[in-house]
């Protein structure tokens, strides 16, 4: 009996880790049937000289919005990505109630860098609970498979309004969120997201308001994750809730935890440390997985929206100030000096100013690829003054490169041999005017296998298929995803390990009310994806056929 597809002559790289073998894969009603030589179907896609893998899995996105009027996913489904996890960091935009929606939208303008009018014309905003939302999204279809966390920081707006920007939850408000989180859980929530991290600012620069929850107040929130049996909790850890919280709150609540991101840092090896106590916990039967990523951790901002120098005091106090008053503080030299002395001694992260360079000017095309510290040094001023500088000439719209961290590649090799670390932090669909790493996928492939032989291919595919699936409780032996295996769902992609790679960013404008981004939209060697047994790209290409049908499904834990 013939298939409704063949993906024929490639090597099978399973997911398990295993060496590849050559193989024929045949889907039927979106399930592998069968894995053999000179099987035939329907529709056959060739993959001779090419690798046959599962789907990769970005657990780290924030395609909340975007899935609304992206539905496609991209650039995450150019790059052989199957399934995304949204709501990460606790940003999740449900459950929200029709009169928190601009403070929702103001949170997530600061914080991840989304456009307010982006948000205003691209969200559908036909739910306000949890359950609603997931709804919405299978209503409205999408490309990919989507699962998505419930976030504390929605959360905290939804019962709360404002004040939950501003104090602890009373006892009857703390009840009302666990049982939201319970009803959240019961429909399908991937698990609970939250952060306290010092680098989460908000409406008018204020911390977000999972920042102002204690360790009690999250593990109350994580409590109906422990009841239920199921679902993922996802971290940052930071001001009240540290490193060292997390193994205990793990096994207090008997459910997987990851935390973002165990970043490099050249010169600062903090990372063993990390790891040393990971698997200290892991042998005990600890079930905490810190998230690692193979992408130096880059911005490309301006001075309109300085993502990176929001920490600063005298930042976050234009954050909500409006536009004149902003530039009238870029003009004035005690303001400067203040701003300066903020960045260099009350920010989380200090500015590493011999990285900052130009990277965007209209104005200043002479300059792009020019580091800041040589213009200072040329102008006789600060860096900061050379930026404010530019800026100023250039409308705000000068952008600068800026390195954060992630920035050691011998450290990241390291860390990419260790057991017990999840690949993460694609941020898939935040951030989008100032960095895209969507393209994580690729990139492990093309830089890190191919061309720095850090590890196998087939440790590579395990990494993006079948080791976060079995963390997320999507590796059921029927139905289940990262996996090549009779009986899992039929997402599949097919690359070229010779030629892969993620290829240029460029910016563009193609969101709701002319919203520009970056993105990776030219990867090489990514040949073919498939979704559910539908094919989305083909030959290279995305097929808009396949991305019509919209074959993802809204993934229920």
């Amino acid at each position: 009996m013939s298939a409704d597809l063949v993906v024929r002559g490639g090597t099978v790289i399973d997911g398990t880790a295993g060496p590849g073998y050559e193989a024929d894969v045949a889907v039927t009603d979106g399930i592998i049937t069968e894995i053999g030589s000179g099987l035939s179907g329907d529709r056959v896609l060739d993959a001779d000289g090419q690798a046959v893998t599962p789907g990769f899995i970005d657990i780290h996105s924030h395609y909340d919005a975007q899935v609304f009027w992206d539905p496609a996913l991209t650039p995450s489904s150019f790059h052989g990505v199957t399934t995304v996890i949204a709501g990460n960091c606790g940003f999740s935009i449900a459950p929200c109630r029709p009169e928190h929606r601009d403070l929702l939208a103001r949170t997530l303008q600061h914080v991840e860098d989304m456009d307010l009018a982006t948000l205003a014309a691209g969200i559908p905003w036909d739910f306000e609970t949890f359950p609603e939302y997931l709804d919405s999204v299978a209503r409205h279809g999408c490309a990919l498979n989507y699962g998505v966390y419930i976030g504390h920081t929605a959360l905290r707006i939804y019962v709360m309004g404002e004040a939950g920007y501003d104090r602890d939850p009373t006892a009857d408000e703390l009840r009302t969120m666990q049982a939201v989180v319970h009803e959240a859980m019961e429909a399908g929530a991937m698990g609970f997201a939250t952060s306290s991290s010092g680098t989460h600012n908000g409406d008018s620069g204020r911390p977000v308001p999972s920042r102002r929850a204690d360790l009690a107040e999250v593990e109350a929130l994580l409590q109906p994750l422990h009841d239920l049996g199921k679902g993922v909790a996802a971290l940052l850890p930071g001001e009240k809730i540290q490193h060292a919280d997390v193994y205990g709150l793990q096994a207090r609540i008997g459910r997987p935890l990851t935390w973002t991101a165990l970043l490099t840092v050249k010169g600062f090896p903090w990372h063993e440390k990390i790891i040393e106590d990971n698997n200290a916990a892991r042998e005990a039967g600890g079930q905490v997985w810190p998230q690692i990523s193979v992408r130096v951790l880059a911005f490309q901002m301006n001075l309109r929206e300085p993502f990176t120098f929001n920490q600063a005091p005298a930042f976050a106090a234009l954050m909500n100030a409006g536009a004149q008053a902003r530039l009238d503080a870029y003009r004035d030299p005690d303001w400067r000096r203040v701003a300066l002395e903020d960045l260099d001694t009350k920010t989380m992260i200090r500015p590493n100013w011999p990285s900052i360079e130009v990277a965007e000017s209209s104005a200043h095309a002479d300059l792009i690829g020019r580091r800041v510290v040589d213009l200072a040094k040329e102008r006789q001023c600060t860096p900061l003054d050379v930026m404010l500088d530019l800026a100023l000439t250039d409308n705000l719209e000068t952008r600068f490169r800026s390195v954060l961290a992630n920035n050691d590649p011998d450290a990241i090799a390291w860390l990419l041999q260790q057991e017990g670390c999840l690949l993460g932090l694609a941020d898939s669909g935040a951030h989008v005017s100032q960095l895209c790493d969507a393209c994580l996928p690729t990139d492990l492939l093309g830089n890190w296998v191919r061309e720095k032989e850090v590890i196998s291919l087939e440790r590579a595919v395990h990494k993006l298929t079948a080791e976060p699936a079995g963390v997320y409780g999507l590796d059921a032996p029927v139905g289940g995803r990262g996996r090549i295996a009779v009986g899992m769902a039929a997402d599949i992609t097919v690359f070229d390990p010779a030629t892969v790679a993620p290829g240029p960013l460029r910016r563009i404008r193609d969101f709701p009310a002319n919203g520009e981004r970056l993105t990776a939209d030219q990867p090489t060697g990514m040949t073919h994806t498939v979704v559910n047994g539908v094919p989305i790209r083909v030959d290279g290409a995305p097929t808009a056929a396949g991305l019509a049908d919209n074959p993802g499904v809204v993934l229920r834990a």
